[in-house]
């Protein structure tokens, strides 16, 4: 039986779990719990053939930086995740991590090793000056340096959460509102993703569809397959 292996990335508490055990199990988990890894399995029919979806989690908090990429290899296809009522895992989608600019400019020079082993200091610094929050988990740079010919949907969540008054009013007192499908559909088509598509874990609203459009993306075109699957860089 074939294997897709999908992988989901995004910030922290973005409700990549949530997305990913509504879809496997048609439950909602009723508390949140810092992923580590964790990865399910199910099967699905093609045209009539079975085949296995590898559902990989991965975690979005900085502590897990360095041993995220281990699960990337062999990756077919990735959801790239940001929540519909937080602009600034929406942002985080596009920018390019600090520790990967200091990486490239600075391993070029005799100070390669001494960097590398102080990389984390370095942006830890960087991050206090600047004063912004999750700077280095920015997500399709991250993808796009170790996987740069994997396929990846851009993929909203917490859909259910636009229409929540309470939502609206705590994004409202700081100037923000809930992201629209055009914004999510115009930030796709600038980072080149296979497309946009929302969904909510809540009410599984577009949950299906997520992962039908995760599977075309990663056997289209059949022939080209094998020369996308991702090799750790």
């Amino acid at each position: 039986m074939q294997t897709i292996k999908c992988v989901v990335v995004g910030d922290g508490a973005v409700g990549k779990t949530c997305l990913l055990i509504s879809y496997t199990t048609n439950k909602f988990p009723s508390e949140y719990v810092p992923t580590v890894f964790d990865n399910y399995a199910v099967t699905v029919m093609i045209g009539g053939e079975p085949y296995t979806l590898g559902l990989f989690d991965t975690a979005g908090q900085e502590d897990y930086d360095r041993l995220r990429p281990l699960s990337y290899p062999q990756t077919d296809v990735f959801l790239v995740c940001f929540s519909c009522v937080s602009p600034s895992s929406f942002e985080n989608v596009r920018e390019k991590p600090l520790h990967l600019l200091l990486w490239q400019k600075i391993s070029q020079s005799p100070l390669e090793v001494y960097v590398k082993s102080s990389s984390y200091c370095l942006h830890q610094e960087w991050a206090t000056l600047m004063g912004l929050q999750n700077i280095e988990v920015l997500w399709v740079p991250e993808i796009s340096h170790h996987c740069p010919r994997t396929p990846f949907l851009l993929v909203g969540t917490q859909v259910d959460l636009r229409d929540d008054s309470n939502t609206v009013e705590k994004l409202a007192k700081n100037k923000q509102r809930p992201l629209s499908p055009e914004s999510g559909d115009k930030l796709a088509r600038d980072l080149r993703a296979v497309k946009y598509v929302e969904c909510s874990a809540l009410t599984q609203r577009g949950l299906k569809n997520v992962f039908d459009e995760a599977i075309l993306a990663a056997l289209e075109p059949p022939e080209t397959k094998s020369k996308k699957r991702c090799v750790l860089l």
